[in-house]
Order: structure tokens, then C-alpha cells, then sequence
């Protein structure tokens, strides 16, 4: 494969053992309770037992014990980069760069020692490599990390060797994945594909979660295909665009879908009819109606989709959080006391920008302007990015932004957040259409007195409304509410329609 050259194995590290109980007995000695020092331990003899020209045999059974010994260590770390605010502490990234890069060195380990077995001999080293690729990328979508194309390429290498050697549709078992029953490489290659095209960044932890989950129990209904299928219920997907570049020929460049679209249906229906997430084996992230949505989008993203490339340039304030974006909408404090301050030039060390407003005037008669605190983020290609040395919080997505454009006030989310190699942070942003009015939850009179005022934003499209509410705002469907902005209303919650880390969108009705 002329487009794919591997990395060569490093000649430094010399292995600390020669055979299976030699290297069983050194297994034994590493620091057990100390996952991130035991995988920097196996990584190094992964590299070194590469370049030890030992037999394709012998090297393919100590791949596999390591693989075996790392897998504890792998799950153990795997909660210090799941989803944490970006960016990451040097010691959490630490762990998702230790994790990614052992899967990434055991697939090449692997894919490395193919060319030396016989046709039916490949499809062990092949279905391993399979694998450790697709935890390798995993990593990367737990972690909010821009996927390496590099791993996309590597994907293509098992998938052109397997068809070569016609094991792509081979079941084999796998000891260290028993609740897998025998899978076989195209299985793991379309888990692979179909999750990287469900635009995993987007999803939080808990959708990605359940998002994994179901495809891995339907990875193996999605078919490879040279051409696309003729048949008219044929659902075919174009896998060229994640190649990133021309495909190169003889690879299949098609995933033949229908049935896993079945799947997606026939679990709509059952969750409409009433069948909890847990019965359907989808687990218990999420409720009935969030997993609707998110299988929704799951058809989505199996859908051809043709956008117009943004060519929007140029710097963006972006106030985070509910309670700022209320002020910048209003140019009003919601809870005075909460720290903002009328004219002030800072705000608890952090970055303050005004929003579109004049400086203040030293006039008796003048009006004070609110200040609030913003980041400057910079329009690249329809992404939003903030450089690797800008000033500004660590942040999660979903999550609720305001700016000012045009002397217009906008409402939006920022979404799809995630680390790029230089350390910068890139995310999507997405803009509520108006009209929307910025007000409060109108609370008893007790809560009044003893508690902060709760922001809220009310969305009009025709004759649908939407109610956006801090996450921490305790809201119940089916019961009545009272919103306070230009006038007051009475709001009646009745389906979630978007969840975030610090906001959720309810479907209401007027009372």
C-alpha cells in the first residue's frame, strides 16, 4: 500500500523478555495498582518486541498477552479524560495521550506482522488491529480530541488487506472482548466508520456512550461494498470523504446500510410505544425520550448532507453560561449582586468585553452600561477557535453563548468542542432564530427573597414555542410555569427538546 507508509519500530528499547513465561514472569513485577505507569511499561515493549525479529508466530502471542495485561490499566484511566472541560490538566491528558497512543502502537504491532501469514493465518492480526484502531479513534471521541486523519488511513489498510485476502466477513472470538461473542473484521471497521460519521464531538458523554453501544450491536448488519447496491431500498454511504484524499482503487468505498437503519427505526418505535431504554439494551444514560433524539440524529448522520462551506471571518465575543447571556441580551443585571458590576473594567481577573455598548459618559444624567465577561474566539472556516494562549475558562459543550453582531444580540450554542493538535480549542457554533425574548422565571415569593433569579429565554417559531432554562433550574413537564419578560406568561413544559451542560430546551405551551 504505497499511500500508507508505517512508522518505523524504535530500535532504542530493547525487550525485557523472549518468550511467553519470560514475559509472564516480567508482567508479574509491574506496578499492578499503578495503571498509567504499567501501560507506559507495555508500551515500550509493544515498540520493542516490533523490532526484535523474533518469529511472526511468537510475536503475534506476546502482542496478544500485552493486549491482555493493558486492558485493566486502559479501563482505569479512562474516567481522567472523559469528557472533562477543555483544556484538559497536563495529568489528564496525560492519561488520554498514554491510552491512545498504547491502542495506536498495538494496531500497528499488528497490522505490522501481516504480510508474513498465509490468506487464512491474517485474519487474527487483522481483526486485533481492527480493533485497537477503533479504540485508538474512541479515545479521541471520548477525550474531545481532533481525531488524527492518520487513524482514518490505518482503518482503510485493515480494510483493504482484509478484502484482498476475502476474511473480512471471517467471525473469530476474542478472549478479551467475550461479551462480543465471535465478531468479524468488517463488523469492527463499520463500528469504526458509522460512529466517526455520527459526529461524536456533539454528542455529550452520555449520548456517546449509548451512541457506541448501539452500534456495536448492529456493526455487523452494515455490509462493504465496491458500488453502491441497485437494489431501490438499498441505503448506501459514500465512505471517499473520510479517506481524505482520492480513495485508492480496489478499496470498497461503500457501506451498505439498510438494516442498521431498520434497527434504528424499530427501536423509534418501541420507545415511542412505551419500552424503556434498558430493555432494549441501550442502557440507562438516558431516558426514553433523549434516546429518541439521539437515534434520530443517528439517521441523520446516515443521510447525505450538502452545506454551503461558511467563509464567515474574523473575531467573535462569546459570553458563556445562562446568567451572562441574559445580561448581554438585556444589557441588563439579572442578580446584581452576582459580581457584575455597571461600568467596571474587570470582573474577578477574568477578561471583561463590552458587547456593543459606548463607553460610559462622566455626565450625571448618563446611563450606566453593563460590562460582561467574554472571550475572543476567531471565525475559521465556519469553526469557531480560540488560540492555544488565549485567555479564558476551561469549557464543556453543549453549552449556552450570547455575543453581539451588527448591534444585534444573539443567543446560540456552542457545540462540537474539541482539542486540536496545537492545543487550540475549535467548536460549531449554532444560532437561535428569532424572535426570542430574554426574562426570568417568576418563583414564590419566599424563594424570591432567598434565592438568585433564575434567567430564561422564550423562542417563537410560528406557532411552536421554546423555553430555555439554566440546567440547575428544576423544571418538571406537565407543570405550569410562570415566565416574566416583556409581559407575564404561564408556560406549561412538554417534552425536552435539547439538553446541555448548563441549559435545557423545553417544547411548552401557553396557558
Amino acid at each position: 500500500m504505497q499511500w500508507l507508509t508505517l512508522p518505523e519500530p524504535r530500535s532504542d528499547v530493547k525487550p525485557a523478555f523472549h518468550d511467553l513465561p519470560s514475559a509472564r514472569a516480567w508482567l508479574a513485577t509491574q506496578p499492578q495498582t499503578q495503571p498509567l505507569h504499567m501501560l507506559n511499561a507495555i508500551g515500550g515493549q509493544i515498540e520493542a518486541i516490533e523490532a526484535a525479529m523474533l518469529s511472526p508466530g511468537l510475536t503475534l502471542e506476546l502482542l496478544n498477552l500485552l493486549r491482555s495485561a493493558a486492558l485493566p490499566g486502559q479501563i482505569a484511566i479512562e474516567s481522567r479524560y472523559v469528557r472533562k472541560p477543555l483544556p484538559m490538566p497536563p495529568e489528564d491528558e496525560r492519561a488520554f495521550e498514554l491510552a491512545q497512543k498504547l491502542w495506536r502502537r498495538l494496531g500497528v504491532a499488528y497490522l505490522r506482522l501481516v504480510p508474513h501469514f498465509p490468506p487464512a493465518g491474517k485474519c487474527l492480526p487483522l481483526h486485533r488491529a481492527a480493533t485497537a484502531f477503533r479504540m485508538a479513534q474512541y479515545c479521541h471521541f471520548l477525550a474531545a480530541r481532533d481525531c488524527p486523519p492518520v487513524l482514518d488511513r490505518l482503518l482503510f489498510a485493515v480494510l483493504a488487506q482484509a478484502e484482498n485476502s476475502a476474511i473480512l466477513s471471517l467471525p473469530i472470538g476474542d478472549p478479551d472482548f467475550r461479551n462480543f461473542g465471535e465478531s468479524h473484521i468488517g463488523g469492527h471497521l463499520a463500528w469504526a466508520f458509522l460512529l466517526r460519521l455520527a459526529d461524536p464531538y456533539r454528542l455529550s458523554a452520555a449520548q456517546l456512550a449509548v451512541a457506541n453501544r448501539a452500534i456495536s450491536r448492529w456493526r455487523e448488519l452494515a455490509v462493504f461494498r465496491q458500488t453502491p447496491d441497485d437494489d431501490p431500498r438499498a441505503h448506501s454511504i459514500d465512505l471517499s470523504p473520510l479517506f481524505d484524499g482520492p480513495l485508492p482503487e480496489g478499496l470498497p468505498r461503500w457501506l451498505e446500510v439498510r438494516k442498521v437503519v431498520r434497527k434504528i427505526d424499530q427501536r423509534i418505535l418501541a420507545l415511542q410505544a412505551g419500552e424503556s431504554p434498558e430493555s432494549l439494551k441501550m442502557g440507562r444514560e438516558l431516558s426514553g425520550s433523549a434516546c429518541i433524539r439521539l437515534l434520530h440524529d443517528l439517521e441523520s448522520s446516515l443521510e447525505s448532507h450538502v452545506e454551503a462551506p461558511s467563509t464567515e471571518i474574523g473575531e467573535i465575543e462569546l459570553a458563556f453560561g445562562p446568567e451572562h447571556c441574559f445580561n448581554v441580551l438585556t444589557g441588563e443585571a439579572l442578580n446584581p449582586g452576582s459580581g457584575l458590576d455597571a461600568g467596571s473594567a474587570s470582573l474577578a481577573h477574568q477578561r471583561v468585553a463590552l458587547f456593543g455598548f459606548d463607553r460610559v459618559s462622566t455626565m450625571p444624567t448618563s446611563v450606566k452600561k453593563l460590562t460582561v465577561p467574554s472571550e475572543t474566539w476567531t471565525l475559521v472556516d465556519g469553526k469557531a477557535v480560540r488560540p492555544p494562549d488565549a485567555e479564558g475558562s476551561r469549557r464543556l459543550a453543549p453549552g449556552l453563548v450570547a455575543t453581539v453582531r451588527d448591534d444585534q444580540p444573539q443567543l446560540g450554542v456552542l457545540l462540537g468542542l474539541r482539542t486540536l493538535d496545537s492545543g487550540a480549542l475549535s467548536a460549531d457554533l449554532k444560532w437561535y432564530p428569532g424572535p426570542l425574548e430574554a426574562g426570568r422565571l417568576v418563583r414564590s415569593p419566599a424563594q424570591e427573597r432567598n434565592q438568585p433569579l433564575t434567567p430564561a429565554f422564550l423562542l417563537h417559531d410560528g406557532d411552536h414555542y421554546s423555553l430555555i432554562v439554566p440546567a440547575a433550574a428544576g423544571l418538571r413537564l406537565d407543570t405550569r410555569l410562570s415566565f416574566q419578560g416583556s409581559t407575564l406568561c404561564h408556560l406549561l413544559p412538554t417534552e425536552v427538546l435539547e439538553r446541555g451542560v448548563d441549559f435545557v430546551r423545553y417544547a411548552v405551551n401557553w396557558q
